[in-house]
């Protein structure tokens, strides 16, 4: 299995070294594994949960519900319905947001065909 060091996995993940510390601090990340020297060595199932997190971040989940998930996906299979019902409410809300920038994007589309109307100044 491959490790990872910090600057890898921000490359990799997006996430800044800064926010890969406070995502362990806070319990969204398990604690990382430390060589004998003290630094952090991130495995391939670290990463692929920050991509994960990535994700949630990326669409606007709230730091609360990104920590419940986090404690819900440590759990056992009874946590599931808890899990899926967390990730539908997300993504109502992720579905309202692409069609409220649809409706913006029209918009500005209506404004761009207005002033290309008026030809050139």
């Amino acid at each position: 299995m491959s490790v990872y060091t910090p600057a890898q996995v921000a490359d990799e993940t997006g996430f800044s070294i800064d926010t890969l510390r406070y995502y362990e601090r806070i319990g969204l990340l398990e604690p990382v594994s430390r060589t004998a020297s003290g630094r952090r060595r991130f495995s391939e199932d670290d990463v692929a949960w920050l991509g994960w997190l990535r994700c949630l971040r990326d669409t606007g989940m709230p730091i609360a519900d990104m920590l419940r998930f986090a404690e819900l996906a440590r759990g056992d299979d009874s946590t599931i319905p808890e899990r899926v019902a967390l990730l539908e409410a997300h993504e109502r809300r992720v579905e309202e947001h692409i069609a409220d920038l649809r409706a913006k994007r029209s918009r500005i589309r209506d404004k761009i065909a207005y002033y290309r109307s008026l030809g050139p100044a």
